[in-house]
């Protein structure tokens, strides 16, 4: 099991991978919006901003997120780490119900392109 730093630091290399791409990704990536990761099996939840191509987590909190991000992401912290890791493929993982993504309609058309 994912410990919370192991998470924090997938976070992180998420980031830089954001801040680093190009093209439709970077633009996608540009979007200034409150986010929420939700690790499930540690019951703990990263807060921050996404803005200027890059994830800023403000805060680490116990429990599910207190307040309601506009893009929120739920998951495992091994399904975190392998996500970002790319061992793990976003789509299929959302699919089986392994990820949870929430966001506004305009918000999710954006985010395609990021994952």
């Amino acid at each position: 099991m994912a410990t919370i730093e192991e998470c924090r630091t997938a976070l992180e290399k998420l980031s830089d991978k954001m801040r680093e791409a190009d093209g439709d990704v970077r633009q996608a990536a540009a979007m200034d919006r409150s986010v929420s990761c939700h690790v499930t099996d540690l019951d703990v939840t990263f807060t921050g901003r996404m803005t200027d191509g890059r994830i800023h987590v403000d805060d680490t909190l116990q429990g599910p997120p207190p307040q309601k991000a506009q893009i929120r992401l739920a998951m495992t912290g091994d399904d975190l780490v392998a996500l970002v890791d790319g061992e793990l493929n976003f789509a299929k993982a959302w699919g089986a119900g392994r990820v949870r993504l929430e966001a506004g309609l305009r918000d999710l058309f954006h985010l395609r392109k990021l994952l």
